[in-house]
């Protein structure tokens, strides 16, 4: 068995809520919001002027690291509980980058809260997860 037949198993056994999106959804969503947050991230740069970007960033670089740990933890490791408190840190790192990047651009800013509210919704149904499979 695969990687891929393996995760499916394990996700496909998990008792979800009836709210849960269906798994096309997730694809076409991640695509746009990478591409959102590379627009952002560009923005900051071209429009830096005499702007120190080395915070925002920074800190964009740290919530990209805090959302691929997520993906380890939840998909690779199985362990939804801890999966669920590193989502905190990786919707407050949003957060950070989101305040950041409004000081060198506003632009940037709003094109992040779409990441941000999926990220909210993401953190709800991890935690609706782990209750539900305990």
């Amino acid at each position: 068995m695969d990687y891929r037949e393996e995760f499916y198993a394990w996700y496909s056994n998990l008792t979800r809520p009836a709210w849960t999106p269906p798994s096309w959804v997730f694809g076409p969503v991640w695509s746009i919001l990478y591409t959102l947050m590379a627009i952002a991230l560009i923005l900051v740069i071209v429009n830096r002027a005499d702007r120190d970007i080395a915070i925002p960033v920074i800190l964009f670089i740290i919530q990209l690291v805090l959302n691929a740990g997520w993906v380890g933890i939840f998909f690779g490791l199985h362990q939804i509980r801890f999966a669920f408190l590193e989502i905190l840190f990786l919707w407050m790192a949003i957060l950070l980058t989101v305040i950041a990047f409004w000081n060198v651009t506003p632009l940037s800013a709003v094109l992040l809260l779409p990441y941000l509210f999926w990220v909210t919704f993401a953190a709800i149904l991890n935690f609706s997860l782990w209750r539900l499979n305990l």
